[in-house]
């Protein structure tokens, strides 16, 4: 009896121990609903970094692509409110809810917003031989002709697609969507004369600006973006307050403690504001820019209600 009863005094003082430790007290797990190498994932591995410096634990990335992401937020949702899975989510957090049906998540319920960390900007561009050499003469284009442009985008429901359809509607006029599987070879059809423009993250387009191949007629980012300053934006060619860019931020499920949230938040603040962090944004085209998760929640909120007005509108499915 008095060694069942020791047992059960070590066994008791493990578990107070154990329910001691400070957070975080192993590995935090990031999940990413894109392949290795991407902008999302090369931004959640420089962010991982930073914040394993900061709380002292591995941070380890985890790829989980799929259904336009929806498998890593099923993976998030479904994981322990303890703080050890968190994602880095971008757009489709908010325009997936609109896309499917029936939606698979409802993100301001089964998940928690812990900060936001930067933006990207969706650039339209066009072939160089395309006849349009600015926003106001694509505009009086297709005004002219209505639907009878072609633009391509990485795919149905993409950001560059649903931005595109964004802009349109501001600017009243129509074009024709050519959904592709991925930026790569929507740009090459660019490219090579097949049709005239493209909506892309800012980076895709670059190498192409560089050698005099394509030319970009607007950045649909609130600012001038650093890897292509000559490129207007949206807001600057006549439609103040327009943006539509891609944004990413970190999750968590739903009910994890705002203690945990709070700690986490400060992290990330320190991670976004570190030259690495900015450098790799910058690298992208982007900023980094940390947001609250009260910001960030307010940002996955009107992000819903914007996607489900230009999804039903434009009654838009996903690939």
């Amino acid at each position: 009896m008095k060694r069942i009863a020791a047992g059960l005094s070590l066994l008791l003082l493990a578990l107070v121990a154990t329910a001691a430790d400070p957070y975080p007290s192993k590995p935090i797990h990031i999940l990413v609903g894109y392949p290795p190498g991407g902008a999302v994932d090369v931004v959640a591995r420089t962010l991982g970094q930073q914040v394993s410096a900061d709380l002292g634990q591995p941070v380890i990335v985890e790829n989980k692509p799929g259904a336009s992401t929806n498998i890593a937020v099923k993976t998030l949702i479904d994981s322990a409110p303890d703080g050890y899975t968190l994602m880095l989510a971008a757009n489709s957090l908010a325009s997936n809810m609109a896309l499917f049906n029936p939606p698979p998540f409802d993100a301001e319920k089964d998940v928690t917003p812990i900060a936001l960390v930067g933006r990207v900007p969706v650039v339209i561009a066009a072939g160089a031989d395309a006849p349009y050499k600015s926003l106001p003469e694509l505009i009086a284009a297709a005004k002219a002709k209505p639907g009878t442009i072609n633009y391509a985008s990485p795919g149905n429901g993409s950001t560059p697609h649903l931005a595109v359809e964004l802009f349109t509607h501001a600017a009243g006029i129509k074009l024709a969507h050519i959904p592709y599987k991925g930026g790569a070879p929507a740009i090459t059809d660019v490219l090579g004369g097949q049709l005239p423009l493209v909506a892309v993250n800012a980076l895709e387009v670059v190498p192409h600006v560089k050698a005099g191949k394509m030319r970009v007629l607007a950045a649909m980012s609130a600012k001038r973006s650093p890897i292509l300053p000559d490129a207007p934006t949206i807001a600057e060619s006549g439609y103040p307050g327009f943006e539509a860019s891609v944004w990413y931020g970190v999750i968590a499920p739903a009910k994890t403690p705002p203690e945990l949230i709070a700690k986490l938040s400060a992290a990330i603040e320190k991670a976004v504001a570190s030259k690495e962090m900015q450098g790799r944004l910058a690298a992208t085209g982007g900023e980094a820019s940390f947001g609250s998760a009260r910001q960030f929640g307010a940002l996955i909120h009107s992000e819903r209600v914007r996607y489900e007005k230009v999804v039903r509108e434009a009654d838009i499915k996903p690939d």
